[in-house]
């Protein structure tokens, strides 16, 4: 079973890339969070040199139903949100893959850390590109295993595998981008996309799993 290390950048949507992206400087602590089908409540908590504007453009927010203090402290502040737009958390739960808290969210971007199965690590994959949502996979190693299980999703397995066979990799090259995408009917830019993703996985997977993390950053 691999443990995981996604980083997401929220959609523009989310009160909280707004208002994370505001106040770059702030880190919002997300403690615990109850997801539904159309709410989200989450116990959030943040640390700036003046939190009181921070919020009061919470409070602001349209798809913010119910905001509540619940502790106030110097620069700390911590409060339960309630907001009508928990479309990031879908991939989530359409994937069966439980959140572990807490997470941090700064200047729009989620740390997200995942005990799952290989399967469903795949399947949040393919969720997060379904609906457009930008993701990294910083790393995924075996929790009781000797080796870590693919962390390619099922999408960016085909078109690796694709870009492969069709001589992308040879050296000298024997087939295009242009090429790979033909194969797989899609547009130059969409394989382009998702191979970069693909071997942006793979290359975090080999230093990790093979070099060892603190040497190469």
């Amino acid at each position: 079973m691999p443990r995981a290390k996604l980083t997401v950048t929220l959609p523009e949507s989310l009160w909280i890339h707004e208002i994370s992206t505001a106040y770059p400087d702030t880190t919002f602590r997300v403690s615990s969070v109850l997801p539904g089908a159309d709410v989200a409540i989450g116990v959030v908590e943040l640390t700036a040199p003046n939190p009181v504007p921070i919020l009061a453009a919470i409070d602001e927010r349209s798809d913010i139903r119910d905001l509540e203090l619940l502790w106030k402290h110097d620069e700390t502040a911590l409060l339960q949100v309630e907001t009508s737009n928990p479309s990031v958390l879908a991939p989530m739960q359409q994937a069966g893959v439980p959140m572990e808290t807490p997470f941090a969210v700064e200047d729009g971007v989620v740390t997200w850390e995942l005990t799952t199965s290989a399967d469903r690590l795949s399947t949040l994959g393919d969720a997060f590109d379904e609906r457009g949502v930008e993701y990294r996979l910083e790393y995924v190693h075996a929790v009781d295993a000797s080796r870590a299980e693919n962390p390619l999703t099922d999408r960016q397995r085909e078109v690796f595998l694709t870009a492969l066979e069709a001589g992308y990799y040879d050296v000298p090259r024997e087939a295009t981008l242009t090429d790979v995408a033909s194969a797989l009917g899609v547009t130059k830019s969409t394989c382009s996309d998702v191979l970069h993703r693909a071997e942006s996985t793979i290359a975090h997977w080999f230093a990790e799993e093979h070099v060892g993390r603190a040497s190469y950053g």
